[in-house]
């Protein structure tokens, strides 16, 4: 007897690959169908590394143009999904690349050191505690959480996407930690 979870991945498989398809084929409908699919997953994504709601749009449309010149190069290896949120997290950095001279969030007079293993209120955070917080925070420390502890990279990795050292990744890392814990200890105090 056929098991309901792969029935149901088979399913989402065969969606994306007539997803691919015709996005690679410039069907229009199906390239809104596809928008309309992913773009409420990732805009959440955009938001994180976004400075504005109207920032976090920007990057979102970007990461669509992106997705849209790319989704030829879609392997199926993994899901469509994964793939296109790797691409949104790219846009993303790019996006702070680009204005990164504008900003002086990475600026040396901002970086404090603080002891990483100090651990606790950050990892037992409530998603929307966190997600204030994270809006918070500036935004090299922001750019640079998101990167360690959303998506997994490794600070060598971080400071090579971002043009910075791996001792100012790691700063900004325990600095945006540091920020997130003292806030959410003085909300917690709020609340009592």
């Amino acid at each position: 007897m056929p098991n309901s979870n792969n029935i149901l991945e088979e399913s989402v498989r065969e969606n994306e690959k007539a997803l691919v398809k015709g996005c690679i084929k410039g069907n229009r409908k199906v390239q809104e169908q596809l928008y309309r699919t992913y773009a409420s997953k990732m805009y959440p994504i955009c938001l994180s590394y976004a400075n504005r709601k109207e920032e976090g749009m920007d990057i979102l449309q970007e990461g669509f143009i992106k997705v849209f010149r790319q989704i030829k190069h879609f392997q199926f290896q993994g899901s469509l999904e994964g793939w296109i949120r790797r691409i949104i997290v790219h846009t993303a950095i790019d996006h702070f690349r680009k204005y990164k001279n504008e900003r002086d969030a990475m600026a040396p007079e901002f970086i404090e050191v603080v002891d990483e293993g100090s651990g606790g209120a950050v990892e037992n955070m409530a998603l929307e505690d966190l997600m204030t917080c994270l809006y918070r925070l500036p935004e090299g420390a922001r750019m640079v959480f998101n990167l360690y502890a959303v998506e997994g990279y490794n600070h060598r990795e971080i400071a090579e996407m971002l043009g910075i050292s791996e001792g100012t990744s790691k700063s900004q890392y325990s600095r945006a930690k540091s920020l997130m814990k003292m806030w959410l200890s003085n909300s917690e105090e709020l609340q009592r």
